[in-house]
């Protein structure tokens, strides 16, 4: 008699958990791994950064890497003779140099 029962309260004990184990898949395959995806994509997109990019900062600026410094900065020449140093790790998008202008940009004045 006293198999069945210690059989019975196991068996009640992994119905009890099923539901948390259940949701703890869900929530890593949902979001803990996407996010760490892109997280190592952020970061492959900032070690690639290189000379001549056009880069945009987390604050909306944007400019052509000037200089690649040692210290984690980089150098982004957002006018004519104005630099400013830029820590790498605020860059949320690196263009290629030879990245075209989109065809319905405004830049005609209209």
């Amino acid at each position: 008699m006293f198999s069945s029962a210690t059989g019975a309260g196991a068996e009640n004990f992994l119905v009890t958990i099923f539901p948390f184990v259940l949701v703890f898949v869900i929530i890593y395959f949902m979001i803990i791994r996407p996010q760490q995806r892109r997280v190592k994509a952020h970061q492959d997109m900032v070690n690639n950064v290189r000379r001549g990019d056009v880069v945009v900062t987390s604050g909306g600026i944007i400019g052509k890497v000037v200089k690649v410094g040692e210290d984690n900065e980089i150098q982004v020449e957002i006018a004519e003779g104005v630099k400013i140093r830029v820590i790498k790790s605020t860059l949320t998008e690196v263009r290629s140099k030879a990245e075209p202008v989109l065809a319905n940009s405004n830049t005609s004045g209209k």
